[in-house]
């Protein structure tokens, strides 16, 4: 069974040297593991919270496809898409708040951060804070238990969302699941190899310190003229250098193999000069990215080839959201109007009386996806073979809402198998034929 691992990155920003050794590079090479089902989407949503640039979020959500899919991102490989083209997130994520206790959220950490600021000004506790910011778990969990995610690599900081996440997910289950588990109930990962890299003055390079040296934009001359303004320590040429303490050495060894650092090392210790040093710094950097710069640079040129590869990347990920929001819709009572008012007849008017018959999906004690053909009267016609996956199943409930028995039936000794493409996915009792024929005919909606 493959893992699926999902990734959010929030589009405010343009990507520098930092998010690449830090997040793009280990992701990418995690995504080419055998038995890993990777999904990567912008997280524009969320970038509003903190955003309210509307250039500035459009720019990042450009630059941020550019820059993964330039860094050897393979899109027919992962499922790599923004949030905002699926509509399946903001709808989850509103079913989840319904069942999301407010003291879940009073307890997160950044808005607690937010009220204590404001308290310690003497200002309105909840000054400044919208509803983005207080929900941001719950748009978090939409986004993780749509795709029932197994891990989501996070820093240390949203370990607590994930945690939330969890809950949220129980909560649900214990619901709706009614013995089954509609949701995953999905793993921190945290990787503790992955690179911080320090920024110009030394702190972690971060867009927060203004001390980031850039990726792509502004090509070779603009990393070189950052490196060369990284703080260093008074050592003149010929003076042995602390390889250890050194900013440079921290940055040269996230880009060069052992050898080529125990070479670089050995170099500061005999009284390589900082100017020097930086210069090689420069060079090593540009051996890995300088060619993805060039292609970074004709991507943003044709920005309809990104969101060409954005398109397909969200068919792909509705594909697997749109029958399982259809499973979750059904699961809350959000069914079809006639599901609402049984029997209800043409035009509007309820037949006295009577009510139709539904096909009835669910999970099952596997977490497999299953329907039910439930009578008028409720009794169960027949129940589906188990389906991994939700698209599956909810063609095979299209089919049948579509075309009734005519064309998937056979006949096996007693039994009627139902097929589609080949595929068994149903079997009944042959005396209950003319039932189902009539349950499929006169289905709800």
């Amino acid at each position: 069974m493959n893992t699926r691992v999902l990734t959010g990155i929030t589009t405010s920003g343009t990507p520098h040297l930092g998010n690449y050794a830090g997040a793009i590079r280990p992701s990418i090479q995690a995504s080419t593991q055998p038995g890993v089902d990777a999904f990567y989407f912008m997280a524009d949503y969320h970038a509003l919270i903190k955003c309210d640039d509307p250039q500035r979020v459009a720019r990042s959500r450009l630059e941020i496809a550019a820059t993964w899919i330039a860094a050897g991102l393979d899109t027919d490989k992962v499922t790599f898409y923004r949030q905002s083209d699926l509509p399946e997130i903001p709808e989850l994520c509103w079913i989840l708040t319904c069942v999301t206790a407010k003291g879940l959220m009073n307890r997160a950490h950044a808005y607690k951060a937010s009220v204590d600021q404001n308290v310690a000004r003497q200002a309105d506790p909840d000054d400044g804070i919208n509803m983005g910011l207080f929900s941001y778990p719950i748009l978090m969990a939409a986004d993780i238990l749509l795709f029932n995610a197994h891990k989501v690599p996070v820093g240390r900081d949203q370990i607590q969302h994930l945690e939330m996440t969890r809950d949220i997910a129980s909560r649900f289950n214990h619901l709706y699941g009614h013995g089954t588990d509609f949701f995953v109930l999905p793993e921190v990962q945290i990787d503790e190899e992955v690179a911080t890299l320090p920024g110009l003055d030394g702190r972690k390079m971060s867009k927060s310190y203004d001390n980031t040296i850039p990726l792509f934009e502004g090509g070779a001359k603009a990393l070189r003229s950052a490196v060369m303004r990284i703080v260093t320590d008074s050592r003149e040429p010929g003076e042995p250098k602390d390889a250890e303490g050194s900013h440079l050495y921290a940055l040269y060894r996230a880009f060069a193999t052992p050898a080529e650092s125990g070479a670089f090392r050995l170099q500061l210790e005999q009284g390589l000069g900082w100017g020097d040093a930086k210069a090689m710094l420069c060079e090593r950097i540009e051996q890995e990215i300088g060619p993805m710069r060039d292609r970074y640079a004709e991507l943003m040129a044709h920005p309809e080839r990104i969101e060409d590869i954005l398109q397909a990347g969200a068919e792909k990920a509705r594909r697997l959201a749109t029958p399982f929001m259809a499973v979750l819709r059904e699961a809350v009572g959000l069914r079809s109007s006639a599901a609402a008012v049984p029997g209800a007849a043409a035009g509007g008017k309820k037949a006295p009386g009577k009510r139709a018959a539904r096909l009835v999906s669910f999970r099952d004690e596997g977490k497999r996806f299953r329907f039910r053909l439930l009578a008028a009267d409720g009794q169960e016609l027949f129940l589906s073979e188990a389906f991994d996956d939700p698209k599956a199943a909810g063609a095979a409930i299209k089919a049948l809402q579509e075309a009734g028995l005519d064309g998937f039936a056979s006949r096996q000794g007693g039994d009627v198998i139902l097929s589609i493409d080949g595929a068994a996915i149903a079997r009944f009792d042959a005396a209950r034929h003319d039932a189902v024929a009539e349950a499929l005919r006169t289905l709800e909606g």
